[in-house]
């Protein structure tokens, strides 16, 4: 009998903690508040190539677009670079010197990384109830635990998951450990800095993230730690590409009534299924208002690397970055770079729109926005 009592009390309790772990979306609370990303920022986050994971020619094929957006953001704000070790902070700090580059607005963290893309992996700022900025660090798994295509080997996503709690010790702020509640990149979401969030569902409900986690779960606690309560979900499409397909490539807020992305023609040759796009087009803010829409071509062409090797597929200008007096724009040596640089330039008349190459990196499967990630401004 007593065993038969322990048993049922041990349910109990693992039930509790269930619901305490991933609670109803009416029941939770708003905690903390994720800022839009045009607001003011202190700085901008880089983690810079390295050889230590894949070599030295892809560190070298990628150094110009790292030398690039630098250019670019230290007459903007802060620019804060993570570099593997001492000598490639050595080395990073010679080419910025040899481009003519003042660093009075650089400053370095040496931490180990495995890859550059600190949208995914790097500090998520929030501010709490009283407006104090705190690092939110939720898990980063590489992908959902990926294999290298050429190698075949597991992606090595450890060093780079360690980055937030790194900084938020660095920098003496609350971290908020999230590591065991979801495991989502930032490349995953678009908050609109007024309520509402829009995401793909395949790549956060996805068993190789988050196993088991219904959407009302993740709603809950989206609202909880990112002040959200309202969504925009896409279906998306677990195992088109690494990331399974992340939001940020193809629509953006522009800003709280604006929505950027693509032609449905265009949207269609980006592998975005009809019934996503029919969402999408369809979208609402959380008072029910339609959103204005902002639609950026493709590029003409197929991307070519510098090197000319033909990657087979365009190239999206959706995934741009907006610092506080500059937004860098994907370019990929084509006709529609123009063409693109013009459209976003008119969204943001206050800055200035630099294109920024991104060819090499695209081969890797990623452009601006998926390399960079804001501090708010304290």
């Amino acid at each position: 009998m007593n065993l038969i009592i322990l048993t049922l009390l041990a349910v109990i309790s693992t039930s509790c903690d269930e619901k305490e772990q991933y609670p109803d979306d009416t029941m939770t609370e708003t905690l903390y508040r994720m800022p839009e990303e045009s607001e003011m920022h202190e700085g901008t986050w880089l983690q810079w190539p390295h050889q230590y994971q894949y070599g030295t020619a892809y560190r070298n094929s990628l150094d110009a677009t790292w030398v690039e957006m630098t250019k670019a953001l230290v007459t903007s704000e802060k620019v804060h670079i993570v570099a593997y070790n001492e000598a490639e902070k050595n080395r990073i700090t010679h080419l910025l010197s040899n481009s003519g580059i003042p660093i009075n607005n650089v400053d370095f963290k040496l931490y180990k990384t495995d890859d550059v893309w600190v949208r995914d992996n790097g500090p998520i700022y929030v501010r709490d109830k009283s407006g104090k900025l705190v690092i939110e660090d939720w898990g980063f798994n590489g992908w959902g635990n990926k294999t290298d295509e050429d190698s075949g080997e597991l992606i090595e996503s450890a060093n780079c998951n360690k980055i937030p709690a790194k900084i938020a010790a660095d920098q003496g702020r609350t971290l908020i450990d999230l590591n065991s509640t979801m495991i989502n990149e930032g490349g995953s979401v678009e908050v609109d800095g007024h309520g509402t969030l829009m995401a793909c569902k395949s790549s956060i409900l996805n068993s190789n993230r988050n196993l088991g986690m219904t959407q009302q779960q993740a709603e809950a606690i989206f609202k909880k730690y990112l002040g959200v309560t309202h969504f925009i979900w896409l279906d998306g499409q677990a195992g088109l590409d690494l990331t399974d397909q992340h939001i940020d490539g193809f629509a953006r807020f522009g800003n709280a009534s604006t929505i950027v992305t693509m032609e449905q023609e265009d949207l269609l040759d980006f592998d975005v299924k009809q019934s996503d796009i029919n969402t999408l087009y369809a979208a609402k803010n959380k008072n029910g208002e339609a959103f204005h829409f902002v639609k950026v071509p493709l590029t003409q062409h197929n991307v070519k690397k510098t090197d000319g090797k033909d990657l087979g597929y365009k190239g999206s200008y959706i995934n741009y970055y907006i610092a506080n007096n500059k937004v860098l724009v994907p370019n990929y040596n084509d006709p529609n770079d123009a063409v693109a640089n013009q459209i976003i330039q008119k969204l943001y008349p206050t800055r200035t729109v630099v294109g920024i190459d991104v060819r090499n990196l695209y081969a890797n499967g990623g452009m601006i926005h998926c390399v960079t990630q804001q501090q708010p401004a304290d």
